[in-house]
Formats: structure tokens, C-alpha cells, sequence
């Protein structure tokens, strides 16, 4: 049995924190995995701010914003890494998402690798998507090979992150696609009633589904594309945004709408996979909290599925999980992004090493 301890790093467009998950994985016939510590560390404010606002930087000062993000990380990974007892093989970071545009051959993860590694004082994996993309992939989805992997039991893998994502077997073959925006969309509007997200959905609970809004949310050209697709800020800012604004409606009951709107699109993506009854739906990310929404998506799927709500610690680290898998194939040579999920011309190797060389 072969054996990999590894660090996985998640930071999510909705800029909630570091996600850092200490895991485990070992292959016999199959591959299996243990989270043995994982922690969500919070921003600091003016960190925070930035990366909120990175998009809006001039090239000098994301470039900084990239350094000093890679440093604050490693910084983070070596104090999390002190009481261990093994020392993990490397840390394997998604990044912080800041441009994704691959209809234009380019995809922006910031923390920078060199100062990860040599913070963490360990070896770094980063830049997991532009190896796809160069290849015509739109380097996004990546997670569906760890559920393909390590998660294949079910029927359906959903997560609830910035933005959701589902992936599913289709004939012997990974598929996999962004559905809808969801926690980027949900939790601007959940800022503006005083938190930073809509606990429970109770603020959408108690608002109303406004019909306009939703039939033009419905309508956005994203849903009419089939195959590979991804989306970034840049579509929520140009295609989402602007919709909502222009509604004028309170915020709670924008917050209906776009929970009616998510849960009627994820709905008809899995009803268009899945033609018997009752599926299984491994549902994770923070969105996963949203009792409200798990409510409007059983309702319209009419109740004929089978909604596993996993244990907290797989809820919030599934992705941070799966990025320390994808490094631990990156290592062994091994595809870690799927051309059936992407688009691309063919199944790769991503990810850029970053040797940790002490002083």
C-alpha cells in the first residue's frame, strides 16, 4: 500500500478564508483518504479587503498582493504544521482566484508558490489550471477526478462554493460543469442586511421570489450552453449583478429569488443527467448550510433524490481534500484533470513544483 500525507490548500471566490485540510491517502485497489486536522483561517481585514478587490488592482500592486499572499499563506501552513508529528509531503494550493477567462488562454490563481514553500518550509504545488488551458480546457472544473476517485459511490457530487459545481458518471465517463453562481451571489446581499452570509437561508426564507427577476436570471446565455463551461467573477459582475440591480427589490427578497433561481437550474442539471429515480446527491461546500435552499432543490426535484449532508469536516474542507489528492497525482505522474470534465483535447498532469530549500 502506498501512502501520502499532504497539505491541501482552498481559498473560494466568496473569500471566506484559508481553508488548510492535513490528509491522508493510501492506494491498495483503490484509493482511499483520512483528514487527520483541517482549520479555516480567516483573512485578516486589509487582506481581505484586497483580495476582494484585487481585480481592480493595477499590475504592480497584484503582483505585491500575490507575493504577500503566498507569504501570509506559507506563514499560516507552518504554524498548522508545528504539533504534527509527520511531516507532510508538500502543500498543494488552488490559489486565489482572481481573473478566469479561458475563452482567452489564461486563468489567475495569486500565492505565490515560492514564497508558500518557503514559508511552509515545505515543497509547494501550484497552478493546477493553465496546463488545461493551453491544451483548450477551460481548467475548471477540477475537483470531479477526486470525485471520480474517492467519491464515486454516488450519483451526483455537488458543491456549493463561490460557484456551484456538480459532477457525475455518464457512461463510463466523468462529466462535470459549473450550474450556477451561488455563495459570490448570496452573500454580497447577505453584507448588505449586516453578515457575511445568510444564515440557515433564513433572510431568503422570509422574503419573496420576485417573478421578473427570475424569469431574467433564468434567461442568462450561460444556461444555453451544453458540454464544458466555467464561470468566473467576470460573468457574475457582467451577466448577474447588473439584473439585480436594475430589480430595485430589499435585499431579502433578492435572496429568495436567487435561492429559487439556483435551486430550479441545479434541479433541471440533474434531472437532465439522471433518468431513474431517486439519485444520490453528496452535497458539500458552505452553501450546504443553506437549509432553505436544500429545501427549494428537494422541492423541485420532487422529493425523488437522496440529499447526503456529510459530516461537517468534509462539508467545509471537500475541496482543500481534494486539491492535496490532485498534488498527490501531480507527484506520481499521474492526469489529475480530466478532458470529458474540461473540454480539452486530452487528459494532463497540472501543477507547477516549487522546491523548499532551507537557509
Amino acid at each position: 500500500m502506498e501512502k501520502y500525507s499532504v497539505i491541501g490548500l482552498m481559498s473560494g471566490t466568496s473569500g471566506d478564508g484559508l481553508d488548510i485540510a492535513h490528509c491522508i491517502f493510501s492506494k491498495e485497489d483503490n484509493w482511499q483518504y483520512e483528514i487527520l486536522k483541517c482549520e479555516t483561517i480567516e483573512f485578516p481585514g486589509k487582506l481581505r479587503s484586497e483580495l476582494m478587490n484585487a481585480h481592480k488592482l493595477d499590475s504592480l500592486d497584484l503582483m505585491a498582493l500575490d507575493i504577500n499572499l503566498g507569504r501570509w499563506m506559507g506563514e499560516q501552513v507552518k504554524v498548522f504544521c508545528e504539533k504534527m508529528e509527520d511531516k507532510p509531503l508538500a502543500v498543494c494550493s488552488h490559489g486565489h482566484t482572481i481573473f478566469h477567462q479561458p475563452e482567452n488562454g489564461f486563468s489567475l490563481q495569486i500565492g505565490d508558490g515560492w514564497w508558500l514553500a518557503q514559508k511552509s518550509e515545505l515543497p509547494a504545488i501550484t497552478n493546477f489550471r493553465m496546463k488545461d488551458i493551453s491544451l483548450g480546457g477551460q481548467g475548471a472544473p477540477l475537483v470531479p477526478l477526486g470525485d471520480e476517485l474517492l467519491f464515486k459511490n454516488f450519483d451526483f457530487c455537488l458543491n456549493l462554493g463561490g460557484i456551484s459545481n456538480i459532477s457525475m458518471d455518464q457512461g463510463g465517463r466523468r462529466v462535470a460543469f459549473d450550474c450556477t453562481p451561488f455563495n459570490g451571489l448570496l452573500n454580497a446581499y447577505a453584507r448588505k442586511l449586516g453578515s457575511d452570509y445568510d444564515q440557515d437561508g433564513l433572510w431568503a426564507r422570509s422574503g419573496n421570489s420576485d417573478r421578473d427577476l427570475l424569469e431574467k436570471l433564468n434567461s442568462i446565455a450561460y444556461y444555453q450552453k451544453s458540454g464544458a463551461k466555467s464561470l468566473g467573477r467576470e460573468d457574475l459582475e457582467r451577466d448577474f449583478f447588473p439584473l439585480i440591480e436594475e430589480s430595485g427589490l430589499p435585499e431579502k427578497d433578492v435572496l429568495a429569488t436567487l435561492v429559487e433561481h439556483f435551486a430550479i437550474r441545479i434541479s433541471e442539471d440533474i434531472k437532465s443527467h439522471h433518468q431513474g429515480d431517486q439519485p444520490s446527491i453528496l452535497l458539500t461546500g458552505g452553501g450546504a448550510y443553506n437549509k432553505f435552499f436544500v429545501q427549494r432543490l428537494s422541492f423541485h426535484l420532487e422529493e425523488k433524490c437522496e440529499i447526503v449532508l456529510p459530516e461537517s469536516e468534509l462539508i467545509e474542507f471537500k475541496e482543500a481534500l481534494i486539491f492535496g489528492f490532485l498534488g498527490v497525482l501531480k507527484m506520481r505522474g499521474e492526469p489529475n484533470c480530466l478532458a470529458s470534465v474540461t473540454g480539452a483535447k486530452e487528459d494532463s498532469c497540472g501543477g507547477t513544483w516549487h522546491d523548499y530549500r532551507p537557509s
